[in-house]
């Protein structure tokens, strides 16, 4: 993979705690603000980046343009901390495994720690590498409404079940080495993509 310049990729200060939250943001929501705001503070990030990505292999419909995804999710989030990002479509990835080799070959000082949500784990073995994904970075899984029980009794979780950190030890996630995971509570808030879609409250779709 080519060596991008400096420019074309979202920048934090060397040394910085970055959080990668990785999705289709289609449409993004007040949902992935609150959990934008709790992960900032629960995993003491310098900052967080939204991978809107250009498309989710595991999804059978392809989300509206990345550009529209992009305009609307800036439209959400007033934060200096926080950076709305298509890095993955400026890189050339769909997968996660290899969006992270990317970063962390062309970024190297920065120290990454995946946020994903509790569904996600659920179904996190479906991922291509999964294994490597979770041995290049920590991992943050951020409590969905009804999907903890799925999340802690999923075939990932059980696989890494020696290497879940306290909660109370979470601010501490990107300073460790991987594999290392955090289950992380918030308050939760019932919402998602795809209810705004089925009501018609996202016009791209």
């Amino acid at each position: 993979m080519p060596v991008l310049p400096r420019y074309l990729l979202p920048t934090a200060p060397d040394g910085a705690s970055v959080g990668l939250f990785g999705g289709s943001f289609d449409p993004a929501h007040d949902g992935h603000v609150h959990v934008t705001h709790h992960a900032l503070r629960a995993l003491g990030l310098d900052r967080l980046w939204w991978l809107v990505t250009p498309g989710n292999p595991l999804k059978p419909n392809a989300p509206a343009s990345l550009s529209a995804r992009m305009d609307h999710a800036a439209q959400l989030v007033d934060d200096p901390r926080v950076t709305i990002t298509g890095v993955e479509a400026t890189l050339g990835t769909r997968k996660t495994c290899d969006t992270l080799a990317a970063l962390q070959a062309q970024l190297p000082r920065l120290r990454f720690v995946w946020i994903m949500g509790a569904d996600n784990l659920a179904s996190f073995h479906r991922w291509d590498n999964w294994r490597s994904i979770a041995a290049r970075v920590p991992i943050a899984v951020i409590a969905r409404p009804g999907a903890q029980q799925a999340a802690l009794g999923s075939v990932a979780a059980r696989a890494l079940r020696g290497h879940r950190v306290p909660k109370a030890q979470a601010a501490g996630l990107a300073h460790m080495a991987p594999p290392a995971w955090c289950f992380v509570t918030i308050p939760m808030r019932a919402i998602s993509s795809s209810e705004l879609r089925a009501k018609g409250r996202w016009p791209h779709s």
